[in-house]
């Protein structure tokens, strides 16, 4: 293919994110900005997706299968399950204006520039390797597309186009792009609307394309996922697809917690997602937008991945590149040309927004820091700085990206692309304890960070990238076979004689140990300062904080507001902060002079400001050269956290000890209510008991009498006396007997053996247990049940008691005449419903509610007391309730009560059980 039409096409492509960003930068300036909805702010974070994964997930499967998946489950677990540490750091960064990353460190430990240069170093030296992926996958997509055939299927590098390095050329038209859309604006912590749409388009352009060449391959040249894979299996490359015992769990697991602490500590990602944020509605709208959008363009991989390895079985081809090199080599040109274009969005985006957050670090927190601490150069007697700071930052993207392209140069030939970008990850990854940490743990301290991120980045120094210039000849190579001077305890791969890790888990495990044990150990045992405190105390509690009573109270001096509107100007502009101020006075109805002492609050309002633009920690010392005065001092700032917090707890400790006092009121004064009713429920029952035992008991001692006093009465006499003695007897055992079973079942004492029971065979036990007393007072029994009735829950001796008292009583209040009792069996649901009704004169309406109360008769004005004890029906409740059934009663329309109880099945009740 002809190296101007490539390079045409790239060009114009690069032409059209300069048309959309400015077009989108336009209508923002007319306040229609087109980014402010989660869709784009959701393509806009896929500039996770680089080159790596447009050309290096696809040569990671073609070599090692399915541990491309890693890279992806990382950032999927962080949205879906993890999305709260994102929201709390958006927060965190609209309340603080935090510019990146470096500020959000410095910002949440003390607002040291120290710490924010360290982050910065770390970041850059970190995020090299991974631009230099980029430019590797651009020129090398670049050779591979005008090269020859033997071109493609060699590898081989063709000549330069016009005697030029075309990767330099692309990586200076990047710096342009991100200077003219990543500079406009000296405030760093507002939104770049033309930049965010840029990144956004470019995600689609690279999803787009991955998609048309993975139908290609899995449609075109194939029939259909079923048809590749079974090709590829019959070629002995099911490996690639299926997981087996063999697969290198470790490194699974090491590169996924890489890539979830890639998706947060990343500069670029960090700046996109956070600085970038429009709003936390989005934001909660993305952690299913991304995640999907990570599933969409990772569909394909292993289906191209696959057509590659089958269609160069046998040659050299570099898999990395078979997103270019299988449309080729099915004589595609036009869709290799679109694929070309979707690499290169991938790795323009990438570059672009690395570029403005390293930048943005750069000046903010490891140049102006130095130039405002150099008398020499007295940049303090500017009156404008703007200028200065625009030009910082654009010639740190330009440098930026030179690094990037010389790292390039040195050591990304002797490294696939997925193991460039591992390195940059293992790097970002010393953010983590500090970051989480920091949001998290108040007493985390400035002490403890540093030297955590100083250890855990000298140790990925030593033990990843180091190892790389050696393997690309720049360091000797027994640097790595036998350790530095020969000692083979220091060999990078192998540290401390720790062997049989992959080079990625060993370099993460020495790192992440000696970064998080600092980080824990000296925060333990350093003593915080207060502004440490403060942040400490805001960062964690970002969410109990409103927007304006943050921590303004700390400032004490006496700045005029002229004096705070010179030296915001200075960095912001006049004109901006002009107008700034008098909308902060405007929007609190305040009318002040300029050489009127700002408060509290408004420097609180001036030092934000700056902030967005030089970052907080700068910010903090210009603020300090102004304000005549300084911070409130050590001990005066923790007493009024320290006091704060004790009077809001106190607070909340009173406001928690008077609701419980009105529930334990509320409680008392219903348990007093139910001790009196129940004292008098316990003189009632005493009353019934006394009465019911005193009947037989009187009985039996008139009939003994009478024995005893009178020999001569006859035998016949004598007989009737006995049986009378007799029967009462038995009524006291019984009366005793269900007093007891009462007793047991209130307490929880009774034994209960619960088993399937066979409700119609209960029922027929039941009724065969009262056959004589049926016979004797000549009542009709119908029965009406189901064929097969299904099994019940419960004890079986206790179910017939309850069917034996409930007969026994119908049998007691049916009619006289012509008894008649009705006994039936329904299915419902979970239960079955038993009913016995009779035909007698029913129970009065005032009575319902309490017959299954202890010794309660249904007796009417003027009919005699019916026999029996009143405890029949109140055992049945008894027990009916303890096998999860419910009992009542209920008149007839006709005449008679119906008694219904239900009794769980058991074919529901280990469903119910597992519910409840």
């Amino acid at each position: 293919m002809s190296g101007s039409l490539v390079l045409t096409v790239s060009v114009l492509y690069l032409g059209l994110l300069f048309a959309v960003a400015q077009f989108v930068d336009s209508r923002a300036e007319t306040n229609r900005p087109l980014t402010r909805n989660p869709y784009i702010y959701t393509l806009s974070i896929a500039v996770f997706c680089t080159s790596w994964t447009f050309y290096g997930s696809v040569g990671l499967a073609a070599n090692r299968g399915l541990d491309f998946l890693p890279i992806y489950l990382g950032p999927t677990f962080v949205f879906v399950l993890w999305s709260m540490v994102w929201v709390k750091i958006v927060r965190i960064c609209k309340v603080h204006r935090i510019t990146s990353i470096a500020d959000f460190i410095a910002s949440r430990y003390g607002k040291r520039a120290g710490l924010g240069g360290l982050v910065t170093i770390i970041a850059v030296v970190g995020t090299m390797p991974y631009i230099s992926l980029q430019l590797k996958s651009i020129a090398t997509s670049f050779r591979i597309l005008v090269g020859s055939s033997e071109t493609v299927l060699l590898n081989a590098p063709s000549d330069p186009i016009f005697f030029i390095d075309t990767t330099l050329i692309i990586a200076l038209a990047l710096a342009l792009f991100a200077i003219l859309f990543g500079t406009r604006h000296i405030d760093a912590s507002e939104h770049h609307e033309g930049l965010v749409a840029a990144i956004a388009f470019e995600s689609v352009v690279k999803l787009i394309a991955f998609l048309a060449v993975g139908f290609f391959v899995t449609f075109g040249v194939y029939n259909g996922f079923s048809d590749l894979f079974s090709k590829a299996a019959n070629q002995g490359l099911e490996q690639l697809f299926t997981v087996n015992a063999d697969s290198d769990y470790k490194l699974w697991m090491t590169m996924t917690l890489l890539s979830m602490a890639a998706i947060i500590c990343l500069p670029r990602q960090f700046y996109i997602t956070a600085v970038e944020n429009p709003d936390e509605a989005s934001l909660r709208k993305t952690t299913w937008l991304f995640p999907l959008y990570l599933l969409v363009i990772n569909i394909f991989v292993l289906p191209i991945a696959l057509a590659g390895r089958l269609a160069f079985d046998g040659t050299t081809a570099d898999a990395d590149m078979f997103m270019l090199t299988v449309p080729l080599f099915h004589n595609q040109g036009v869709l290799a040309l679109i694929a070309f274009v979707g690499g290169l969005s991938a790795a323009t985006s990438m570059v672009i927004v690395a570029a403005i957050a390293l930048s943005t670090m750069v000046c903010n927190d490891l140049i102006m820091p130095l130039l405002l601490r150099s008398k020499s150069l007295n940049i303090n007697k500017n009156d404008d700085l703007t200028g200065l700071l625009l030009t910082i930052r654009r010639v740190s993207i330009l440098l930026v990206l030179i690094l990037g392209y010389v790292y390039y140069l040195i050591a990304s030939e002797s490294y696939s692309l997925v193991t460039i970008g591992l390195v940059s990850f293992a790097a970002a990854a010393q953010f983590v304890p500090a970051i989480i940490g920091g949001i998290f743990w108040k007493g985390a301290s400035y002490r403890g960070a540093l030297t955590g991120l100083a250890l855990g980045f000298i140790m990925w120094l030593y033990t990843l990238l180091l190892p790389s210039f050696a393997q690309s000849g720049w360091l000797p190579i027994s640097f790595i076979d036998q350790g530095p001077w020969g000692i083979a305890m220091l060999k990078p791969y192998a540290l401390f004689g720790m062997e049989g890790f992959d080079r990625l888990t060993h370099a993460l495990f020495w790192s992440m140990l000696v970064n998080i044990g600092a980080y824990w150990i000296v925060s333990l045992s350093s003593q915080q300062t207060a502004i440490e405190r403060i942040q400490g105390t805001l960062f964690v509690d970002v969410f109990g904080h409103t927007e304006d009573e943050r921590d303004s109270r700390y400032w004490r001096g006496s700045a005029t507001i002229a004096d705070l509107q010179q030296l915001v100007g200075r960095f912001v502009g006049g004109q901006r902060v002009a107008a700034a101020f008098d909308g902060y006075l405007r929007d609190r109805g305040l009318t002040v002079r300029r050489n009127q002492s700002a408060d509290a609050a408004m420097l609180d309002f001036a030092e934000k400001m700056l902030a967005g633009a030089i970052g907080s920690a700068t910010a903090r010392v210009m603020m300090g050269s102004v304000v005549k005065g300084e911070i409130v001092g050590l001990d005066e700032v923790y007493r009024i956290v320290d006091e704060t917090s004790q009077v809001i707890e106190y607070s909340h400790r009173l406001e928690q000890k008077s609701l419980e006092l009105e529930q334990a009121t509320a409680q008392l004064r219903n348990a007093n209510e139910r001790l009196k009713e129940l004292d008098s429920l316990k003189d009632h029952f005493l009353s019934m008991v006394s009465h019911e035992l005193r009947t037989p008991l009187t009985s039996l001692r008139a009939f003994g009498e009478i024995l005893v006093d009178n020999p001569e009465v006859s035998l016949e006499e004598r007989t009737q006396f006995l049986n009378v003695i007799i029967k009462e007897s038995r009524r006291l055992t019984r009366l005793i007997d269900q007093l007891l079973d009462l007793a047991r079942m209130e307490a929880g004492q009774m034994d209960w053996s619960f088993d399937q029971v066979d409700m119609g065979a209960t029922i027929r036990e039941a009724l065969a247990a009262l056959e004589g007393l049926i016979q004797e007072n000549d009542v009709d029994v119908s029965v009406r049940q189901h064929d097969q009735l299904p099994l019940v829950l419960a004890d079986h001796d206790q179910l017939i008691q309850v069917m034996i008292n409930l007969v026994s009583n119908a049998i007691t209040f049916c009619d006289k005449a012509a008894g008649k009792i009705d006994v039936s069996v329904t299915t419902e649901e979970d239960v079955l419903l038993v009913t016995v009704s009779d035909n007698g004169k029913g129970i009065p309406e005032d009575m319902t509610q309490d017959i299954f109360e202890k010794f309660h008769q249904s007796v009417s004005t003027g009919e005699d007391k019916p026999q029996g004890s009143g405890l029949g029906l109140a055992i049945c409740r008894e027990i009916v309730t303890f096998m999860g059934g419910e009992i009542w009663v209920t008149n007839q329309p006709a005449s008679g009560a119906e008694f219904a109880f239900t009794i769980p099945r058991a074919d529901r009740g280990k469903e119910q059980l597992s519910a409840e």
